[in-house]
């Protein structure tokens, strides 16, 4: 299909093709427009071209362009006669004050009736300087992959460093997506056990006696299906850490066995009859209050002591404000670095936002939220467009959604459930919070009753 009317060449021959191309090159005043011939001889070179560079129209048309633009490993206009067509291709310039200048390059190659390569056209558009450099983060915003200027962050990270240096057990409390285990890691990294194992499991995703066996281990025969000795965590981690995630959903029954382990050292495998000795620093996390559990009946307050020797708490997301910058920048460049879309840029409607945003699912929901622009969106910015449903809402549902709780709970657990999805918008994180659940917890809950 034509995108010019039939009349279009004869209103070009009135107007003159070389003012025509002229305005219209004038109208990209972001970026640089030039023509070169098959020799790769400068023949245009638009306004924009002479800001970008400051070089006058005069001083370039006729050089060859390899020349004029100062190309790194003359990489310009390699290919165009091959491809025909170049698309948003990174190239680094020098203008004659010596200054490096980097560009995203796309041309398109024009051939004579024989099919010889007659030249092509250009647009030069520099890479926006939106994105921190690397060079610009200092040893005090990165701590073992953990990105935070946030005085209350940086409280907790002062604590890390110097209670790596005992044995004390350390209790990790944050909502879900604060990085828990992120800040578990980090703590073993710098203890003594650096170079030992370092073990993880979420307590809330399996079953008391699954959780039973992955922790404490079996022998061959002590249940059905028990075909072999299976060596549990806590001896896996022997010297090492064991990092217990969700730990306030830890049965009652197990939460006996995990506090001899803390007094004595020593635990019996499943269908054993003699204790193993072992060596392995504790390090629990949870989003509950254990106070509160206590209160409840729901968790032992002697092992509640032995774990919260010392206590660390996050923030969540949206007390860090001034982290939200900094981590979008981090999760967009590791998908520049491994992704074929390159994104230097945000849009400000799109970055006002994203600072505005509550953040219910934390640290792990801005990265979805980074890895979903990358998938949708095409360009080097990312715009509104680019952005989850709920970010071009005006008003989040989430933060519209009643606390259910008090006289607002249902005897019926499934009409809760179900009512917590309709507030929450379907989203998991805000409906779990909403009931008082782990995710875990209420994702079990929610299968089980097919809602």
């Amino acid at each position: 299909m034509s995108q010019s009317s039939p009349f279009f060449n004869r209103w070009l021959s009135q107007i003159g093709p070389d003012q025509v191309i002229t305005i219209l090159t004038d109208l990209v005043d972001a970026g640089a427009v030039f023509a070169v011939d098959a020799d790769g001889k400068i023949l245009f070179w638009s306004k924009g071209a002479e800001k970008l560079f400051g070089l006058a129209a005069e001083a370039v048309i006729g050089k060859v362009c390899t020349e004029a633009l100062n190309c790194d490993e003359g990489r310009d206009p390699c290919g165009l006669a091959e491809h025909g067509a170049i698309k948003d291709q990174l190239v680094k310039l020098r203008r004659p004050d010596g200054n490096s200048l980097s560009c995203y390059r796309t041309a398109r190659a024009f051939f004579a009736a024989d099919g010889r390569f007659a030249g092509a056209l250009e647009f030069l558009q520099p890479r926006a300087a939106t994105a921190p450099s690397a060079k610009s983060l200092t040893d005090s915003d990165s701590f073992h992959g953990i990105l935070s200027r946030d005085p209350a962050m940086q409280e907790a990270i002062k604590i890390i460093r110097n209670v790596a240096e005992t044995e004390a057990t350390v209790l990790i409390r944050g909502e879900s997506g604060t990085g828990k285990e992120l800040v578990a890691h980090a703590l073993h990294l710098e203890s003594s056990r650096g170079n030992k194992p370092f073990l993880a499991i979420n307590c809330a995703a399996l079953t008391p006696s699954l959780l039973e066996s992955e922790l404490f281990g079996h022998v061959k025969g002590a249940f059905t299906g028990a075909m072999r000795n299976h060596a549990g965590l806590f001896q896996r981690a022997h010297g090492g850490t064991l990092f217990l995630d969700e730990v306030a959903e830890l049965p009652l029954e197990l939460q006996a066995k995990l506090l001899r382990v803390l007094q004595e050292q020593s635990f019996i495998p499943v269908g054993a009859d003699a204790a193993i000795n072992v060596d392995v620093r504790i390090i629990a996390a949870t989003h509950r209050s254990l106070r509160e559990e206590v209160k409840a009946g729901r968790f032992r307050e002697d092992l509640m002591y032995r774990l919260r020797v010392v206590p660390v708490f996050l923030p969540p997301l949206r007390e860090r404000r001034q982290d939200v910058n900094l981590l979008l920048w981090q999760c967009i460049q590791q998908h520049n670095r491994h992704g074929r879309r390159h994104v230097d840029s945000i849009a400000p409607e799109a970055m006002r936002r994203l600072l505005d945003y509550r953040w219910p699912g934390n640290v792990r929901e801005l990265k979805n939220v980074v890895e979903y622009a990358f998938a949708v969106g095409r360009g080097n910015e990312i715009t509104l467009d680019d952005l989850p449903p709920e970010f071009r809402e005006a008003s989040p549902t989430y933060s519209a959604a009643p606390p259910l709780i008090g006289g607002n709970r249902r005897a019926n657990e499934a009409d809760l459930i179900r009512e917590a999805l309709q507030n929450a918008g379907g989203h998991l994180e805000t409906a779990a919070k909403l009931v008082g659940m782990s995710r875990a917890t209420f994702w079990r809950k929610r299968k089980k009753y097919g809602l």
